[in-house]
């Protein structure tokens, strides 16, 4: 709209308006004459629309009380004159309220405002807006159009229709704005308003006119979605589609959008590890952070930040052990977008996965979504998968972009989290992969050469760098000194006996699955089991004290082994989806256990299960379900089933999500289908829909294909689209291939691609290679990165070499950096040597490890140069390339040797070698040797690999002997 300049006359004040209000628009008039702004201005520092400024000085609409004190501040008025302008409001305002017919309510003025606007910025004519009224089923002549647009209030539904008519007139960038206005202006008012009144009735055509708005990106916000549920109380089922569109676009939102300005947070608080003070005193002031040193991967993230800057959404996570930088190089990569205004949220309250779902769909353009442990969020067995499926969703959407996901990750979770699963076993990581696949950064151990250099520079003016280098000589492990690892294992292997049988406890429990703080009692209960009677005999009656003293004293870099917690105001309970009752915190002190002994003990003790101790002190001690739930699920992974019932108890008893899921299976198992969809239901309700998924998986096979699909699709309204691509696949298993194409389309149109990119890979296993490659298009089109790589594989094999090598680079481009890695192969075999070993590099400084090149030369069949690779990869310590190499003395049929290189692995804590030796040593009739391998592979973790009924009927008992019955 155009804006009205300084002194350009007001259309003259109606002389048919009532004196009061005549007085107080001739007043407002000369407040902004005298200010020397426009109404523009005014509007702009108002947050308001200048057709509504433009209508309250021409005495068309009423300010309310609110605006009127706004609009004082704004034009700068005096004390004296503001009270005049109030007093005049007054004065307006009774004159029309005793005996008098009441203009329509604040929120039909404010809708006339805009549709006043949309109208000029439409540029359609009375005639052109009756004629697309008419065109979408609402017939209305150009008087009636001319009269909703100046009171809308009288025909709310049909200037709602209207509405969506002039706002689908507008170039694409202002619809989602302008929706948002018309949404304000709804929600202005009172309950009593005509707008109000009509709306709440709740009709199909209500409902309609409401969706045609929601169907603009960026409409309206998470406050608005909740405000417009109360004030017109429509029906929830029937407005579950409208508030999905809602919750996608509520971060544009700004006072709702996660996370707050980068510029506002400190590194500490997102987990940047401190660096302790230089030991000799007298060293000057010091920054808080010791100064940075760039290395190679850091490159790699600048250019990943660039690329978001510039509007592009990226995903990056850095792997690599603890205290090598990961965190710290995320923070140092976002300081360019702090710079230019963006957000940062980091998710951790109730608990991480949880705070990283119910916050997705709330994320704001420009933000960078902070996953600093990322195992956290998707190695989580409940939340995992749906987490990631929600970042795919994010990155996905080019209109709510760009956004920036970075986080780290260790080595062992990023082999879990993306290692494909067995032929014939089920898929827990299907979506994680999928989403890491091409967005990970090796971030390695030790400085290089180039680095050091620059540490050696930079340490004549840090005391703090100059003992890192000091102290770790020449091997290059700067970062590990600056964190205080090396003194953190020292305490750890010279500690006392008390001591260290704490921090073993602690360890369990970090690798079981207990992610709250460890209360003081559960961790002295539990350490008693890992003493021996000699130990308990000289025990003091102050041990438990002076244990927790020495561990709580910091070691070089800060850091202490065991770090009491004080939650501060801002941290909450967590609270049950399902029940909403609070997770009450453990009463009395509570620890963490140091991030470097964290992973330390995962390492080390990953083959022992803990004492019997260890468990009582669980059932006694710890409160937080999510945490019981875990440690239930590991002890049934050990074979202790007796306290893995016994723990599964409690957590059901706390009302924890998962327990009320084995009641609905045990209600489905027992044939009682109404209550067990019931109580899915009540689970979806409150934000858990993987009840209704496993229902549907239940139901299919059981063969009631019907009932599946519609459990599935429910569970898919709620939000939940993975539940249509697991029915996508069991319908293609099942061989209906038109059923299985229409749900993975809907799965993707809900923002998970994979049904499409899977469904590919089995018509092109099954040679259906024309329906893999139009799924495989379809998924693309999408967003799907991997189906560019899928693709390009395809028409290679097909000898459509050009096409091959275009979908390559749009898949590199796309973020999967890895597709440069066979169009190299196709370069070198085409004889174009240079090109070849250019992209080569490229593909290699994006992390590939000596396991994936022997893996490459492997498949390629260059045998003695993957041994080779294999056993560089093993010296550093991959165990996982101990069992490749296993497998491939096996295969070359040297038993021998490949039985000493998974018993190599096994040694150094590979439990999956475990398992191989088990199944090695029962081909042969080793009965005694067997024994002993299924009871190492239990203690490991891995009793679900075997079938061990017949063995132990009854379970385990911690310390290895067969349960009694019980």
């Amino acid at each position: 709209m155009s804006e009205r300049s300084v002194g350009r006359p007001h259309k003259p004040v109606p002389s048919d308006m009532p004196p009061a209000r005549r007085r107080f628009v001739t007043e407002l008039r000369s407040c902004v004459q005298d200010s020397g702004l426009t109404s523009g201005d005014v509007a702009a520092r108002m947050g308001m629309h200048q057709s509504s400024i433009s209508r309250a000085l021409n005495g068309g609409r009423t300010l309310s009380e609110e605006q009127v004190r706004d609009i004082s501040a704004v034009l700068g008025l005096s004390d004296s004159r503001a009270k005049t302008l109030m007093f005049l409001w007054q004065q307006a305002r009774s004159e029309t309220q005793p005996g008098a017919a009441r203009r329509p309510a604040a929120a039909s003025e404010d809708l006339a405002d805009r549709l006043s606007a949309l109208r000029q910025e439409s540029g359609l004519s009375l005639r052109e807006i009756a004629a697309r009224l008419a065109s979408t089923g609402t017939p209305a002549g150009k008087s009636t159009v001319e009269r909703v647009l100046r009171e809308p209030g009288e025909s709310p539904l049909l200037a709602l229709q209207m509405a969506g008519v002039l706002i689908d007139a507008l170039p694409e960038a202002q619809r989602g704005p302008a929706a948002a206005e018309v949404f304000s202006a709804v929600l202005t008012g009172t309950q009593a308003s005509p707008l109000h009144l009509t709306l709440s009735t709740g009709s199909g055509k209500t409902t309609a006119a409401l969706q045609t708005l929601y169907s603009y990106a960026s409409v309206p916000s998470a406050v608005t979605v909740a405000s417009l549920a109360r004030k017109l109380d429509l029906p929830v089922r029937e407005l579950r589609t409208l508030r999905r569109a809602a919750r996608a676009v509520a971060g544009r939102d700004e006072d709702q959008a996660p996370g707050r300005l980068i510029s506002e947070w400190n590194p500490l608080e997102l987990e940047v590890h401190p660096s302790a003070p230089p030991s000799r005193p007298g060293q000057g002031e010091l920054t808080e952070l010791p100064a940075y040193i760039p290395r190679a991967h850091d490159q790699r993230l600048a250019e990943t930040v660039r690329e978001a800057s510039e509007g592009h959404s990226r995903m990056t996570l850095l792997v690599g052990t603890p205290s090598t930088g990961k965190t710290r190089a995320c923070w140092e990569a976002v300081q360019p977008l702090a710079a230019q205004g963006w957000r940062l949220w980091h998710p951790f309250n109730p608990t991480r996965a949880e705070a990283a779902l119910e916050g997705l769909d709330h994320v704001q353009p420009r933000t960078v979504v902070w996953l600093n442990e990322a195992q956290h969020y998707f190695a989580d067995p409940r939340l995992g998968e749906r987490v990631a499926a929600g970042v795919r969703k994010l990155l996905n959407q080019p209109e709510r972009g760009p956004v920036l996901i970075l986080g780290t990750l260790w080595p062992a979770y990023a082999e879990q989290l993306t290692a494909p699963p067995s032929p014939g076993t089920p898929d827990p990581h299907s979506q994680v992969r999928a989403l890491l696949t091409g967005r990970t950064i090796a971030t390695p151990d030790t400085f290089d050469q180039e680095a050091m250099e620059s540490a050696t520079a930079l340490a004549t003016a840090d005391p703090r760098l100059a003992e890192a280098l000091e102290q770790s000589g020449r091997n290059g492990r700067i970062t590990q000194e600056l964190a205080g690892a090396p003194d953190l294992l020292r305490r750890y292997v010279n500690s006392a006996s008390a001591t260290r049988a704490v921090l073993h406890a602690a360890m369990d429990a970090c690798r079981l699955g207990v992610g709250s703080p460890l209360p003081q009692d559960f961790l002295t209960t539990a350490a008693i089991g890992y003493l021996t009677d000699d130990d308990v005999d000289h025990l003091t009656e102050d041990w438990a004290e002076r244990a927790f003293a020495e561990l709580a004293r910091p070691v070089h870099g800060g850091l202490a082994p065991l770090r009491r917690i004080r939650p501060g105001p801002g941290v909450r309970p967590s609270t049950n989806l399902l029940s909403g009752t609070a997770h009450v915190p453990a009463t009395g002190p509570v620890f963490r256990l140091a991030d470097y002994l964290q992973r330390h003990g995962a390492l080390t003790r990953q083959i022992l299960c803990p004492p019997a101790s260890f468990w009582q002190a669980a059932d006694s001690h710890l409160r937080n379900p999510e945490d019981l739930y875990g440690l239930a699920s590991a002890a049934y992974d050990r074979y202790r089933i007796q306290w893995a019932h016994r723990l599964r108890d409690r957590t059901a008893d706390a009302g924890e999500s998962r327990a009320l899921l084995r009641l609905v299976q045990m209600r489905e198992q027992a044939g009682d289908r109404a209550s067990a969809e019931v109580l899915a239901e009540q689970a979806a309700d409150a934000g858990d829909t993987f009840a209704l998924t496993e229902l549907a998986r239940q139901r299919e096979a059981a063969g009631d294909r019907h009932s599946a699909e519609d459990l599935a699709r429910r569970a898919a309204d709620a939000g939940d689209a993975h539940a249509l691509t697991q029915l996508a696949r069991m319908r293609q298993q099942a061989g209906d291939r038109a059923s299985a194409e229409v749900l993975a389309e809907q799965a993707a149109d809900a923002g998970d691609t994979f049904a499409l990119t899977e469904l590919a890979r089995q018509r092109e296993a099954a040679g259906d290679r024309h329906s893999a490659e139009d799924l495989a298009r379809r998924a693309a089109d999408a967003g799907d990165a991997h189906a560019l790589t899928q693709l390009a594989r395809m028409r290679q094999q097909a000898g459509d070499l050009e096409n091959a090598e275009s979908f390559y680079f749009h898949a590199a481009a796309a973020g999967h950096r890895q597709a440069l890695i066979p169009l190299a192969q196709m370069r070198e075999q085409a004889g174009d040597f240079d090109s070849s070993e250019v992209l080569a590099r490229q593909a290699t400084g994006t992390g590939n490890t000596p396991l994936a090149d022997a893996r490459a030369l492997e498949v390629a069949g260059d045998h003695a140069g993957a041994e080779a690779l294999y056993r560089t990869a093993a010296d550093i310590g991959d165990t996982f390339a101990l069992i490749r190499l296993a497998q491939m003395r096996k295969t070359a049929g040297d038993d021998e040797a490949a039985a000493a290189l998974l018993i190599e692995a096994a040694d150094a804590g590979n439990t999956f070698a475990l398992a191989e030796l088990a199944r090695a040593h029962e081909a042969a009739g080793d009965e005694e040797g067997t024994e002993v391998l299924y009871l190492r592979a239990a203690d490991a973790g891995l009793a679900w690999l075997f079938d061990l009924a017949g063995r132990w009927p009854h379970g385990l008992n911690p310390d290895g002997t067969p349960t009694p019955a019980w």
